[in-house]
């Protein structure tokens, strides 16, 4: 239908904007780069491809392969690309009178309703306390905040279209494979957080020591675990 394809097409623009803002910010590359595992993907031969494109030692978004990037949200458990902006788009279209609109095209789209349970699953996997403390981090604070923010008010959104009050109610036994994936996950992401906090204090402040290369060690030995974990689950 004619008012469904005006719809996606109306949601999918709001959400572009919503997302190439974050990803023009001057410090997002560099949000990637010194708070996730993204520069030591091209270490661990997971993607059996460098981490980037290209021979500058400095990431730049334009240089970022697909599965490093997917994967860098993923084990900062914020999960960007799997919901950023939706949220933005959603309530844009309420704004306008159209959330009644919106729930006859959840109720009655395949494809929408499938859109959604996907984002809904992406968020499910998220956990921002992991990395609460950047928050008020004076580089990258406003970045964090504006991820959280999107993230809440996709929740919000996806829950009031579904009517459930807690992601993936549908979906219990998906809901369980999570939970038990997390139970293994989280030690592990704790260890390599500390490493890589650890990795951006000698960075920042200029400190020769051969402690960089240990909690580089950790980084990577966590991915392995963290990366094996999500391969046996949902």
């Amino acid at each position: 239908m004619q008012q469904e394809e005006e719809l996606l097409d109306a949601l999918a623009t709001a959400s572009f904007i919503k997302y190439s803002a974050l990803k023009n910010h001057p410090y997002f590359a560099d949000y990637l780069a010194q708070v996730s595992p993204l520069k030591f993907y091209s270490e661990t031969n997971i993607g059996s491809r460098p981490a980037k494109r290209g021979g500058s030692n400095k990431i730049l978004f334009k240089d970022l392969r697909a599965i490093p990037y997917v994967g860098a949200w993923a084990q900062l458990k914020q999960n960007v690309t799997g919901y950023f902006g939706v949220g933005t788009a959603l309530k844009e279209l309420d704004k306008q009178g159209k959330f009644l609109q919106l729930k006859a095209l959840y109720k009655n789209s395949l494809y929408f309703k499938t859109l959604l349970d996907n984002c809904e699953m992406a968020m499910k996997k998220c956990f921002f306390p992991l990395t609460a403390f950047l928050s008020n981090d004076e580089k990258y604070g406003e970045i964090w905040n504006t991820i959280y923010e999107e993230y809440a008010l996709t929740k919000e959104y996806v829950l009031r279209l579904s009517g459930n009050t807690e992601l993936m109610n549908d979906y219990p036994v998906d809901q369980l494979s999570i939970a038990m994936r997390e139970k293994i996950v989280m030690p592990l992401l704790t260890i390599q957080q500390f490493a890589i906090i650890n990795i951006r204090e000698i960075e920042d402040n200029l400190i020769n020591t051969p402690l960089k290369d240990t909690y580089a060690k950790l980084v990577i030995r966590s991915s392995f675990g963290i990366i094996n974990a999500g391969r046996n689950s949902a």
